[in-house]
């Protein structure tokens, strides 16, 4: 029996900004944890491993030490040889491309890793400018706060599908997929620039694997009113109600239509059609839902080319606080998704996708959504669990 060789790679600090609204992790670890931030990166990691596990007798994983993929391997029974001692006790950039370094040479299969952009950019680095790797292919679990990169797959679970149609033997194509990039600093202030860095091999199956964002604002204005009408008449409808905005160009647009001061990447609340908080962590959320006497409502749009709903840019919106919000009077109508008939035929039939970190609200989540597409009008489209 050929054993398959994984290498796997986890940024351990990938994502942790996000929950307290800092909107990425480039150089944020120890600003983020002392404001109280949990990694989540091996939690997501695992969940692609957990796919696995039928065929642990048939993969040795080849790994980086301790929390960036030893310990998450381990705990599963996974057979593991370490090949890279992190530099660093919080793991920095030059981690990920030893780590990646030590696995190249080692022969492994694929690489298997966990991030968000920025880990993706170290990885390619190293494969990238190598002749002798360029041909090993890659895939993205992602756990970061920022995923425009077309080497992801669209959930964890979904990496390790394509990982389990490699071990058994399934014909899988091969493709480049591009590594793509912003400016955190720029992300920070609410400018998305985003650049493409450099393409990687992945194995290509469009099931569980993402396209690449696609940027820019909604050029329809006259859609978007309409949209935003429709919104406003429900805030200017209801006493004791507050409506937590999260983050796109969509909300952005209902927000200036409101005349508000807005968080194009980040979370606010409005009440009374004023702006109550802005930028709020994930902390400061919570707080503010089980602190208000009414019915909070959340709106928010999806993720364009891509479909995410819940798990990407907006980790401030964590299970505990979507689970309250399903829990009020009004269940599933005080989410509120706003987006295009554009941007939904954009998804080519795709489902939209929750992907919280919670598969038991995942699941709770899915089935067919109202969006609301213009004045009074919404459309039925399905929403997903991750798979």
């Amino acid at each position: 029996m050929t054993t398959f060789k994984l290498g796997f790679i986890i940024n351990p600090i990938a994502g942790i900004g996000g929950s307290v609204a800092l909107k990425g992790s480039d150089g944020m670890a120890m600003h983020a944890l002392a404001l109280g931030a949990k990694p989540q990166a091996n939690a997501r990691a695992k969940l692609a491993l957990e796919i696995l596990l039928p065929y642990q007798d048939e993969i040795v994983i080849y790994t980086a030490n301790e929390q960036m993929g030893e310990h998450c391997a381990r705990e599963l029974g996974f057979n593991v040889e370490v090949l890279y001692q992190a530099k660093h006790k919080h793991t920095q950039s030059d981690d990920s491309q030893l780590a990646a370094q030590a696995l190249l040479a080692h022969g492994v299969d694929i690489i298997l890793f966990a991030g968000g952009d920025g880990t993706a950019r170290d990885i390619a680095n190293v494969v990238t400018n190598d002749d002798d790797y360029q041909q090993v292919p890659v895939l993205g679990i992602p756990a970061g706060c920022k995923i425009h990169s077309g080497v992801y797959a669209i959930t964890p679970k979904a990496a390790g599908r394509v990982i389990e149609l490699m071990v058994t033997k399934e014909l899988v194509t091969l493709t480049t997929g591009d590594v793509m990039d912003i400016d955190e600093n720029l992300f920070r202030q609410g400018i998305v620039k985003a650049k493409r860095y450099s393409e990687m091999k992945i194995p290509c199956e469009l099931r569980y694997v993402q396209a690449v964002k696609s940027g820019g604002k909604e050029s329809d204005e006259f859609v978007l009113q309409d949209i935003a009408a429709t919104v406003i008449e429900e805030m200017a409808d209801y006493e004791n109600r507050q409506f937590i905005i999260g983050s796109g160009s969509t909300t952005a647009f209902l927000m200036s239509e409101l005349s508000l001061d807005n968080t194009l990447l980040g979370v606010d609340i409005v009440c009374e059609q004023s702006l109550i908080a802005a930028d709020v962590t994930e902390t400061e959320l919570y707080q503010a839902i089980t602190d208000f006497q009414g019915i909070s409502k959340l709106v928010i749009t999806l993720i364009g080319g891509q479909g995410h709903v819940f798990g990407r840019g907006n980790q401030q919106l964590s299970p505990r606080i979507i689970r309250f919000i399903l829990a009020q009077p009004g269940g599933r109508d005080n989410i509120i998704i706003i987006a295009t008939k554009t941007k939904l035929a954009a998804l080519a039939n795709r489902p939209l996708i929750s992907d919280t970190g919670d598969s038991e609200l995942d699941q709770q989540l899915s089935g067919f959504m109202q969006i609301t597409t213009g004045y009074k009008d919404q459309v039925l489209y399905p929403l997903a669990s991750p798979q």
